[in-house]
């Protein structure tokens, strides 16, 4: 059977709302998605290192019962990695705590002959291409992926957590020669390259050798960046309880529709393809703005949402 891999990093996420009330949620973006996609009915792997402290057991906990295949989980005793998200106006701001702690310590021995034959797809990102060893593990893991594999990358920029830029610049621009869809925000375009119009910036990812970008722009339409084209898929409405884990969960919707369709690499020259998996990405991305923290929904809720809008 085959199976989608997500690597990167796990942490735990202390939400502080505007009445400084906190709660605390497991997160970090591969970790969310990996989770995503296990809820959409997607079998999943999860590459990374979990604590054996109480935060570690939070992490693994909800990895089985969200059915994440466990096979990859790399023990460590070092201390779960932590966020602090403040929330204002339902918008998260981030302030990271990285150092010494279990998500950067992953190494390319921990995965060398951990990773599944059969991959249908692989999705890198996150805070961990700015963290070592991890990041190093991520090329290693990217460099691996079998030609047929779908290689997702979503930088999901945070400043505040990225303190050498060049190298995370110089990190996804290898990554790129071997991605097929990479993923990024408006923000994390501006941070990649500041004052670029962002249909513009998304080309240039283009032609550092992925076949697709993903433009996502908050409450605006998604652009879909290929070489062909540049077509716009509308994002849901919803009323936003908070944005956290919001581009997560477009990552899995998209990357569940693709794989549960048969669809590849090769694929992407389909413009009507592309448009149905960012159309459902979006609907997954709506119904986890409805929730507090990173609660990616399930298959089941998805298709009752979809239901309930075609109906409207």
């Amino acid at each position: 059977m085959s199976i989608v891999v997500v690597a990167g990093e796990s942490l735990v996420d202390l939400i502080v709302d505007e009445d400084l009330s906190i709660v605390v949620r497991p997160g970090g973006a591969p970790f969310n998605v990996a989770r995503g996609l296990a809820r959409l009915g997607t079998h999943t792997a999860f590459v990374g290192g979990l604590s054996t402290d109480r935060f570690g057991d939070l992490l693994r906990a909800a990895l089985a019962d969200d059915g994440v295949d466990p096979r990859c989980l790399m023990q460590t005793d070092l201390p779960t990695m932590l966020a602090f998200a403040e929330l204002r106006a339902g918008v998260a701001s981030y302030h990271f705590y990285t150092e010494g702690t279990a998500a950067p310590a992953l190494r390319t021995e921990d995965v060398a002959t951990q990773c599944p034959p059969r991959l249908a797809a692989l999705y890198v990102g996150g805070l961990a291409l700015g963290l070592e060893p991890i990041g190093s593990t991520l090329e290693f893991m990217v460099g691996a992926a079998p030609a047929e594999a779908l290689v997702m990358l979503d930088p999901n920029i945070r400043p505040t957590a990225a303190p050498d830029a060049d190298l995370v610049r110089g990190r996804i621009t290898r990554l790129l020669q071997r991605c097929d869809v990479v993923k990024v925000s408006t923000e994390d375009l501006d941070w990649l390259s500041p004052g670029v119009d962002p249909e513009v910036a998304g080309r240039d990812l283009l032609a550092g050798g992925a076949r697709c970008a993903l433009v996502t722009d908050g409450a605006r339409d998604t652009r879909i960046v290929t070489r062909e084209a540049t077509t716009n898929v509308p994002v849901v409405p919803v009323n936003v309880i908070d944005t956290v884990g919001a581009g997560d969960a477009y990552c899995a919707g998209f990357l569940s529709w693709w794989t549960a369709a048969g669809l590849g690499p090769q694929d992407l020259v389909d413009t009507t393809q592309l448009e149905a998996a960012a159309a459902q990405a979006a609907l997954v991305a709506a119904l986890s703005c409805e929730r507090t923290g990173a609660m990616p929904p399930t298959a089941a809720e998805v298709a009752e949402f979809a239901a309930v809008r075609a109906g409207a």
